[in-house]
């Protein structure tokens, strides 16, 4: 048995894994901006 029916899982893992912090990472950005332009809104009135 070769060893790729373990590498490539493993990739598989870790590819997937890092979609998901970059996905949550980007969601809680855009979270964050919308926050942001809401206080910027509410001081300039």
């Amino acid at each position: 048995m070769t060893h790729a029916a373990f590498i490539i899982p493993a990739y598989a893992v870790t590819v997937g894994g890092l979609l998901a912090i970059l996905l949550q990472s980007w969601v809680s950005m855009r979270r964050a901006e919308a926050a942001a332009e809401k206080l910027k809104a509410e001081r300039r009135r």
